[in-house]
């Protein structure tokens, strides 16, 4: 099962570094990793997806909030969170298959944010089914090249992630 967990902590050099080795030092593999700031520049938010089962999940949650940097892990459920990734398409076309690429990203509410005479850059933002969905169709194509941001995730309505010292 995939479990995203959203983690606060301190913008500091040096705690991805930690944050990552304490999953490696434990064998738990990181499918996506995504960082950012917050609207607090001191603190920037970490969003894991790992795969794994309960225990698995709980172990990383009570190691990760044995850092020091770590301000507060939070596992966030699809249910109760709206989760996205950005991909970016570099996608073969020539002049016969460029309409029929357009289409698709019309029908898919994507853009094409770079065109030159055999390729276009696609940008789709979406989940995961979205994102494999739109690759699956744009293969026949030729996808030159394919880059996914990896998944941020945040908690539907008025619930705020704060940290454990604000509660």
């Amino acid at each position: 099962m995939k479990y995203v967990v959203s983690v606060l902590v301190q913008n500091q050099p040096g705690v991805l570094a930690r944050i990552a080795g304490l999953f490696s030092r434990r064998g738990f593999n990181i499918e996506s990793l995504a960082v950012g700031m917050t609207d607090k520049s001191e603190v920037s938010r970490m969003t894991i997806a790992v795969d794994g089962d309960d225990h698995i999940i709980e172990q990383v949650t009570k190691q990760l909030n044995k850092l020091v940097d770590v301000i507060k892990v939070n596992v966030l459920t699809a249910n109760e969170s709206v989760q996205r990734e950005l991909a970016l398409f570099k996608v073969h076309v020539t002049a016969s298959t460029r309409p029929e690429v357009m289409q698709m990203v019309d029908i898919f509410r994507a853009k094409i944010v770079d065109v030159t005479r055999n390729a276009l850059v696609v940008e789709l933002t979406g989940d995961d089914n979205k994102i494999k969905a739109m690759e699956d169709l744009l293969r026949q194509f030729g996808i030159k090249e394919m880059v996914r941001t990896g998944l941020i995730a945040i908690e539907r309505g008025s619930k705020i992630m704060k940290s454990n010292k604000e509660e």
